[in-house]
């Protein structure tokens, strides 16, 4: 019943993202244009805006919840999400350096965000190996926190100096939002998105191991050193996509899969499925949020989630050490 309960919430959110929104339609509209009958306009916009649109906020949120579930068991941290790695200083350093530029182009500033995450996460992985030679929990939260802020503080120079017009859109960017989702879009994150989830998938009860400690995880079987490698690339790879389309939106991987666990117990087998349709319900939710409660002026998304975030984690983590 719980799965149950999970899709349909899933469902009754994409079908409410649709319906709302600057202009709200009704639902019969709606699903006559899904069906490709009625009004060309309506049509136009829920099958070119709406659909993708909250498409691209589901997969997007159920990737970064994911990504949350497997790093806290990776890194062995309650309050590890998937910015924690350096990825968000990164993905923003790539983005904002390429609108100062003020290089054109719809994929520019994805592109650009992507290529500095995955920068990010090499310059992360390799201060972790030099200064401990494994990937040791604590290592390379301090080698993420290092590379973060010195992206930031580049950044911060970038957008000291660039034109207003430049400024402005790097901020709407690192706020995060899904204005420029499309089918495109869409099917090139989900493609991209296909293996490193897959990755993470597999690795549900070497991660169930991981939560025990190493010692008792190589133990029992597991192959420590392979599994962290694997998982924490195939996170970092996920996180970066997520960011390249969506810009940085925080709290869905770090809120997600304590609620998740609540419920469903510790076994990744259950938690990181469960997690993917509660993180993509919960950022479709937000993205219709931020695209009604002060229309016709649409608020970025990241300012939502964590508006949201803050008080449901304080909840979560009040239940959780009560």
């Amino acid at each position: 019943m719980r799965w149950v309960g999970l899709a349909l919430l899933a469902a009754a959110a994409l079908i409410l993202a649709v319906v709302v929104g600057p202009v709200a339609l009704p639902l019969r509209d709606v699903l006559a244009a899904l069906g490709g009958e009625g009004d060309g306009t309506v049509g136009a916009i829920v099958r070119e805006l709406r659909v993708p649109r909250a498409l691209l906020a589901f997969v997007v949120g159920g990737s970064l919840a994911v990504t949350g579930a497997a790093l806290q068991a990776l890194v062995r941290n309650a309050l590890a999400d998937p910015y924690l790695l350096g990825l968000s200083g990164g993905a923003g350093l790539g983005a904002v350096a390429a609108i100062a530029l003020g290089l054109g182009g719809a994929w520019a500033v994805p592109a650009a965000a992507f290529a500095g995450a995955l920068v990010a996460v090499a310059l992360v992985y390799r201060l972790a190996l030099v200064a401990g030679g494994v990937l040791e929990p604590r290592v390379l939260i301090l080698a993420g926190v290092v590379v973060g802020a010195f992206a930031a503080a580049i950044m911060g120079a970038l957008m000291a100096v660039s034109p207003a017009p430049q400024l402005r859109s790097a901020l709407l960017w690192l706020l995060g939002g899904f204005q420029a989702a499309s089918w495109r879009t869409v099917l090139v994150f989900v493609a991209y998105a296909v293996i490193p989830l897959a990755v993470v998938g597999v690795s549900h009860r070497s991660l169930d191991l991981l939560t025990l400690g190493e010692e008792p995880a190589q133990f029992l079987g597991a192959d420590v050193g392979a599994v962290k490698r694997r998982v924490y690339v195939a996170a970092s790879l996920l996180t970066a996509a997520a960011v390249a389309v969506s810009g940085i939106i925080g709290f869905v991987g770090l809120v997600v899969p304590h609620a998740i666990r609540m419920v469903w117990g510790h076994l990744h087998a259950a938690v990181l499925p469960a997690a993917f349709l509660l993180g993509g319900t919960l950022l479709v939710l937000a993205d219709a949020l931020a695209r009604t409660v002060v229309a016709p002026v649409e608020l970025p998304v990241g300012v939502v989630t964590a508006i949201l975030g803050v008080p449901v984690f304080a909840l979560l983590l009040r239940r959780w050490t009560s």
